[in-house]
């Protein structure tokens, strides 16, 4: 339970971060970044597998590239259940911005979080 909160917080940290970076990605406050994360990792465990499983020969010949379109459409799913909240001006800033997200995200976990649980 304490590291599924730990990352609803750095994947909202990482949302605000691209909402500064990107003009056309906007969050309203921290308050919807936090809520932009719970929706988007909701997202993740119940659209993402189904998503990945129909497309999996799409994601396979692209050498799974395609799974940066897979997170864009969560991220756009997550804007359209937010409403004013949370707004991304179009597919191509989702894909930019799922990109700099799994970026950010990996360098996070390998700098800060793996070096931190192995201290324990």
């Amino acid at each position: 339970m304490m590291r599924w909160a730990a990352s609803i917080l750095v994947n909202a940290l990482v949302l605000i971060v691209v909402a500064g970076y990107f003009d056309s990605f906007q969050l309203s406050g921290v308050g919807a970044a936090i809520i932009a994360s719970l929706i988007l990792s909701v997202l993740n465990v119940i659209v993402k597998p189904i998503l990945v499983l129909l497309t999996l020969p799409v994601t396979l010949l692209s050498l799974g590239l395609f799974l940066f379109v897979i997170n864009a459409i969560t991220l756009q799913l997550t804007a359209y259940l937010m409403g004013d909240a949370f707004n991304i001006d179009g597919f191509g800033t989702a894909i930019l911005a799922a990109i700099v997200i799994s970026l950010l995200n990996l360098l996070i976990q390998k700098a800060i979080v793996e070096p931190l649980q192995q201290k324990k």
